[in-house]
């Protein structure tokens, strides 16, 4: 695994203890040899994790749009940035240069990556981990809906197991080097059903 891609605020947050987890996530994908790849802003926890990562002799990959260049105050000394028309092929772009995702604490944007790659993973576009780093219970409450999904019957309980959740960096690197994809076919059933 050579490049991990962190959705994460552009904003700090209300409390220190995110600032501190991007600051410590930054340095564990540096003392794993791994790249970050990220959205490209010098703001927030995106600014943060990437400015960590530099800080220790990391790689720092941004990927941002034209019309979000200034707005989020696009940071202009990483090892790369890559400016594109629009967020479909930010996202697109950032998806080709990782190896795993792993979303961070941060607002709607921040679910949508998450989401779509997620969803990517479950229908077998990808056999990339996909990986909450769940600062001081930050993403119990999303935890909590997903599991409500799998009881409600939306969500096949083996889709739930997929996405890997870790509260600290360490264990975070470590299961996406473990990371086994799943085996089941998502549509198998339905197939063999017709």
């Amino acid at each position: 695994m050579k490049a991990v891609c962190v959705y994460c605020g552009s904003a700090p947050g209300a409390r220190p203890v995110y600032a501190e987890a991007a600051k410590a996530f930054g340095r564990a994908l540096v003392e794993a040899d791994m790249s970050l790849v990220y959205g490209g802003g010098r703001v927030g926890l995106m600014g943060l994790i990437a400015d960590e990562v530099l800080a220790n002799g990391g790689r720092a990959v941004g990927v941002i749009p034209e019309l979000l260049l200034k707005k989020e105050v696009g940071h202009t000394d990483l090892t790369e940035l890559h400016v594109v028309p629009d967020m479909h092929e930010r996202k697109k772009k950032m998806a080709d240069l990782s190896d795993a995702f792993v979303a961070m604490p941060g607002g709607v944007g921040t679910f949508e990556e998450l989401f779509e790659v997620y969803t990517w993973a479950q229908l077998g576009y990808h056999q990339k981990p996909v990986a909450l780093l769940d600062v001081d219970g930050y993403y119990d409450p999303l935890l909590s809906m997903l599991q409500h999904t799998v009881e409600e019957g939306f969500m096949r309980r083996a889709y739930l197991d997929m996405l890997q959740v870790a509260a600290d960096p360490a264990a975070m690197i470590d299961k996406l080097k473990r990371y086994i994809p799943p085996l089941h076919d998502k549509w198998a059933e339905k197939r063999n059903a017709v």
